[in-house]
């Protein structure tokens, strides 16, 4: 029998400049959150109903209320989720009020993306809403455990190399997401898209045949080229 894995713990950034925006998401989602994004108050109140998130990163300069805004009328509304307010507001007063309205963290700008992540985790583990990102990642009928570093396909073992085991590890930690070249050599080799791009094609090629070769039968593939831009790892075709 498989194991399934814990849901990813809900993450909602909301910020209206997009580059913020992106570049917090990627961070979050390559370590295993599930991302959501809005980038005014209102969007941010709405996705808090629909996606549910287990806490929150919050800029306080928003274009149709503050953030001290958003997190007073959650509380009023006993909604509240855990915030960590993200804003190039350094002032005490504003840090005071933030963290006295229903913040339970203050980051200003510029500021560390590893920080962030650590007091995200940090606040999760206290308000004890969720579990850290499981160490088993799974999509469909693959299965990976970081820590033992077993990955299976239908309950069938599959060995890989170590440069294979990384490269699933990637497309596992983003399902269904077009990866690029860049990034997928970016993260897996530590280089950038300025080698051979044969290495990663080859690499990609014997990945697939050990994942659709799992079993006594030839399974669909889950990896997917979408040309001119890399590949993808989805549901199979059939």
């Amino acid at each position: 029998m498989s194991t399934q894995a814990l849901p990813a713990p809900r993450v909602l950034v909301v910020d209206d400049e997009p580059n913020i925006a992106d570049v917090v998401s990627m961070a979050l989602r390559y370590q295993g959150y599930d991302v959501a994004t809005a980038v005014s108050g209102g969007d941010a109140l709405l996705q808090v109903e629909e996606f549910r998130p287990e806490i929150m990163v919050l800029d306080v300069m928003l274009p149709d209320m503050t953030g001290f805004d958003v997190a007073a009328k959650l509380g009023a509304q006993r909604g509240a989720v855990p915030i960590v307010f993200l804003t190039a507001r350094d002032a005490t007063e504003d840090k005071l009020r933030g963290l006295t309205s229903g913040g339970d963290d203050y980051m200003t700008k510029p500021f560390s993306l590893e920080e962030l992540v650590a007091r995200i985790r940090v606040i999760l583990r206290r308000t004890s809403k969720t579990e850290e990102p499981t160490n088993l990642l799974s999509f469909v009928d693959l299965e990976m455990n970081e820590d033992s570093r077993e990955v299976t396909r239908s309950g069938h073992p599959i060995d890989l190399t170590d440069t294979e085991y990384r490269l699933l590890r990637f497309f596992l930690r983003n399902p269904r997401r077009v990866l690029t070249r860049a990034q997928i050599l970016d993260h897996v080799w530590d280089y950038d898209f300025g080698g051979d791009a044969r290495v990663l094609e080859t690499y990609v090629s014997y990945l697939r045949k050990k994942l659709d070769h799992a079993g006594d039968e030839p399974l669909p593939s889950m990896i997917h080229t979408v040309r001119g831009v890399g590949y993808a790892l989805r549901v199979p075709r059939g």
